[in-house]
């Protein structure tokens, strides 16, 4: 069959179970296992003869076998198979007395271990590469990898004595091999491939780091094989001049084995052979099946590999060099083909059409009201919205604002400037608390605007325009109202949670769409919004988020949109003191809970906040963990390796709203305080009833998740403890903590920890307590958490197409992609001429729909 790198890999591969392990990876298909990257790669094995071996570092050589014996220990009959083995033909070329030592390999599956004594009979030459050890005061290597070799009596053979000063010796004691199929055919091919570098890929439970690698191996091999299939027919021919310029770099290629069916325990068949012939002809292959994407003279230009001799290189290095080179290549394809497609996206936006919105009457009298004066920064923002909803082709902007720093005003003087210029406006929360608490902030402005400025500055009167609230929870007969007041068209501003993306939401008038933070807002919702206007004009478009985002990351995912940041906070707001409280210290943790006590006493309130909602909540709720502390580990290279194995510690449980809940009740400290929980699973009504008990007093201490951590806004707020803080993300602690000091009073954060000393959870808290600024906790969380992608993908919601790109050290790297691609669309701004990179872009496109994301 033709394999390409869309062909699912339960096509290729006939081992049901591997199918299965990889798909758990997130491999379904071929390209997904090209991409699968180890997250480093092994030094080189050092050659040594048997007497040269050092206890507890790894060694190659290669030996005759003298002796194989297989027996059974032990109540379940764990079996053991010893082979002895005589170096003496190796050590002769490194000028080394020969010797003998014992291989042995363990297990309970008889079928395994006849496997193995199959395969190595004696006077079976074999190539040996693992770790000495000592048991009962005798040299042995335990379960090391082993390669049969194919050789006659009178063959001769070239070891290594050192590095490049190569040795024949002719060994006539070496016998023919018994095994049907040897593994390499010559020992300097099997010492190649055990002693040169090897990739580790992130494992699990289902499938180790070496049967990974034998898989992407064996998918490398096929589609080789399917390249040169293609090459071979008239069609083909093209491809072959093409693929002739790739360069060729000698070490492994394909065996053409076919795949063995796997015995549980029992090691792969390998999938590569080491000639260089070999290597050059699946580089061949390979680039027939996996065309370049980056413009050859881009590539030429920074010396990059051709993309399928860099997957080559990844998966199969010759070096460590040529490992890091590969690595730079496909990092550098991903930081062309993402900001090719945003510069695409923002070219194709400013080709759109839509409503000027002129009239800044009602914006203008909403400043005037209000009770505080706008910080600079809110002015220059104001100005710059203005300017652009003043323009027929429709805006794209991304504010992005400290917790508490008045994006609200903001786009509330955007809306009402639609609204002045007869305009519809809509503002979309992520949450129905969100929005229900937007609805009355905004109306609450709203009608002060209209009681203090009777007219506009032209002595029209002035009214309110209608500010309609419509979410999935309301009743039907409000919901109906709101949908028939935005259906006629009727100036107002529409606050809505995902409803306004239903098909029964219309507003034949919409000029604006805000989008608050958190919340997921993809191509097609976009698309979406723009068929609302009856005149099919796009609206312009303001994307709100208090994530803390470096300026970098914001190129990166924003590109496509006008950015501006709000650093400044309204006057009034008091600094928030934090502080990181060790769950063992019983004293601090007393203290603390008797400076919550006379908080309340003094008539404030607090959170408390835990990432799960009970027992039954295994994950923890709206994403709440940091992914390179508690989630499953992704395949990245670079500052996101952690350890050989590659698989993760299983976490320590983590506290529930229950469990603290009932934990707080029962203190001294808070006798006589009602405490009240909230949480996603919550009805709106009764969601609705606890903000409301919770902001009246009547609970002043409120347990939830973190449903709080985005817009929830109550002045009296003082305190918020964080159960488990080192397992939260920084730009996510920065968001709790900014759910108090908003009523201009003295405010505490409590970051409760179980972290160990030393540990990167300690370091993770001591950024947060020691700086409120975001710009800095953004920074030093990708520079501790050095995740592989740019916000990661539980952060983003979904699989992200950047695996590679890391936005604070490629900082350098992403702006030189940015420059080329400029000038490349502006030669060619539908690549047309480039129909592989078009491809990676409309696939980058669809693959990262989500531009706004926020922990």
């Amino acid at each position: 069959m033709s394999v390409t790198v869309g062909t699912p890999v339960s096509s290729v591969m006939t081992n049901k179970r591997r199918v299965g392990a990889l798909k758990s990876l997130g491999v379904l298909t071929v390209g997904d296992a090209l991409t699968y990257y180890p997250f480093r790669v092994t030094d080189p094995v050092p050659l040594r003869s048997i007497r040269e071996a050092r206890i507890g570092e790894p060694m190659a050589f290669a030996a005759e076998v003298r002796a194989v014996r297989v027996s059974s220990s032990g109540a379940r009959g764990n079996g053991r198979l010893e082979v002895v083995v005589d170096d003496s033909a190796f050590a002769a070329s490194r000028r080394q007395p020969g010797a003998i030592v014992r291989l042995v390999f363990f297990s309970h599956k008889k079928q395994y271990l006849d496997w193995m004594s199959g395969r190595l009979r004696q006077g079976t030459c074999v190539v040996v590469a693992g770790m000495p050890g000592v048991f009962n005061d005798q040299l042995q290597f335990t379960h090391p990898e082993v390669l049969t070799v194919g050789v006659h009596p009178t063959s001769r053979y070239r070891f290594v004595l050192e590095e490049n000063q190569p040795l024949d010796v002719r060994n006539a004691s070496l016998s023919a091999p018994t095994s049907p199929r040897p593994d390499v055919e010559s020992p300097e091919e099997g010492l190649a491939r055990v002693c040169r570098p090897r990739p580790v890929y992130h494992a699990s439970s289902r499938i180790s780091s070496d049967h990974i690698h034998d898989s992407i191996l064996d998918m490398l091999r096929l589609l080789a094989e399917s390249g040169d299939s293609a090459a071979s027919t008239p069609d083909g021919v093209e491809a072959v001049d093409k693929a002739a310029n790739v360069p060729q770099s000698g070490v492994a290629g394909a065996s053409g084995t076919p795949e063995m069916a796997e015995v549980p325990g029992m090691p792969e068949e390998p999938g590569v052979s080491e000639s260089e012939e070999a290597r050059a002809r699946l580089l061949s292959g390979l680039a027939r099946a996996i065309p370049d994407i980056l413009p050859e003279r881009i590539r030429a230009d920074k010396d990059l590999m051709h993309r399928a001799e860099a997957f080559l290189n990844i998966h199969d290095p010759v070096s460590t060099k040529d490992f890091h080179r590969a690595i730079a290549t496909l990092r550098y394809e991903e930081a062309f083909v993402c900001q090719t497609a945003l510069l695409q996206a923002r070219a194709h936006a400013g080709h759109a059409s839509a409503e000027p919105c002129l009239d800044t009457a009602l914006r203008d009298a909403m400043i005037d009201s209000l009770p505080f004066s706008l910080t600079g920064g809110q002015r220059e923002v104001i100005d710059s919205i203005a300017a652009d909803m003043s323009h027929d082709h429709p805006m794209q902007r991304l504010l992005q604002g400290e917790v508490g720093s008045g994006k609200t005003v903001v786009a509330l003087a955007a809306m009402l400037q639609a609204v002045g210029s007869g305009r519809q406006a809509v503002l979309v929360a992520p949450t129905q608390v969100l929005a229900e608490q937007h609805h009355r902030t905004i109306t609450a402005m709203v009608d002060r605007m209209t009681e203090q400025v009777v007219s506009d500055s032209d002595g029209h009167p002035l009214s309110a325009p209608p500010v309609i609230l419509l979410t999935g929870g309301m009743k039907l007969a409000a919901r109906r109202r709101a949908l028939a007041t935005a259906a006629s068209g009727e100036p107002c501003i529409v606050v809505a949670t995902h409803a306004a993306f239903s098909k029964t939401f219309q507003a034949p008038n919409l000029a604006l769409a805000v989008i608050d933070e958190q919340h997921r807002f993809g191509v097609e919702q976009r698309e979406s919004l723009r068929g609302k206007a009856l005149s099919g004009k796009a609206p312009h478009l303001l994307i709100m988020t208090a994530t803390p985002i470096p300026r970098t990351a914001a190129m990166t995912w924003f590109g496509d949109l006008d950015i501006s940041w709000l650093t400044e906070l309204p006057g009034g707001r008091k600094p928030i003191r934090t502080f990181v409280i060790p769950e063992a210290d019983g004293h601090l943790m007393g203290s603390m809970f008797a400076h919550i006590r006379q908080r309340i006493d003094a008539g404030e309130r607090a959170y408390v906040v835990c990432a799960r909602i009970d027992d039954a909540d295994e994950t923890g709720e709206g994403d709440v963990l940091d992914e390179t502390i508690a989630e499953p580990m992704r395949p990245v290279v670079g500052d996101a390796a952690r350890s050989d194995a590659g698989t993760v510690a299983p976490p320590r449980p983590l506290h529930t709203v229950v469990q603290i809940a009932e934990r707080l009740a029962k203190l001294p400290q808070f006798q006589g305080v009602r405490f009240a929980t909230l949480t996603g699973r919550d009805d709106d009504a009764t969601k609705q009833q606890v903000m409301a008990g919770f902001a009246s007093g009547e609970t002043p201490i409120l347990v939830a998740t973190t449903v709080i951590e985005v817009g929830v806004d109550v002045p009296q707020a003082s305190c918020i403890v964080v159960f488990d803080a080192d397992r939260f993300g920084l730009s996510q602690l920065h968001q709790l903590r900014g759910r108090v000091g908003r009523g201009g009073t003295p405010s505490w954060s409590f970051l409760v920890s179980q972290a160990e000393p030393g540990s990167l959870g300690e370091q993770r808290l001591a950024v947060i307590r020691d700086t409120t600024d975001g710009s800095t906790i953004a920074e030093e969380d990708l520079r501790l958490r050095g995740a592989g992608d740019v916000l990661g993908d539980a952060q983003s919601g979904g699989k992200s197409s950047l695996k590679l790109l890391r936005v604070v050290k490629d900082a350098e790297l992403i702006v030189d992609a940015r420059e080329r691609a400029e000038v490349l669309l502006a030669e060619d701004p539908e690549l047309t001429g480039e129909v592989e990179l078009a491809g990676a872009v409309l696939d980058f496109t669809r693959g990262n729909e989500t531009y706004l994301t926020s922990s």
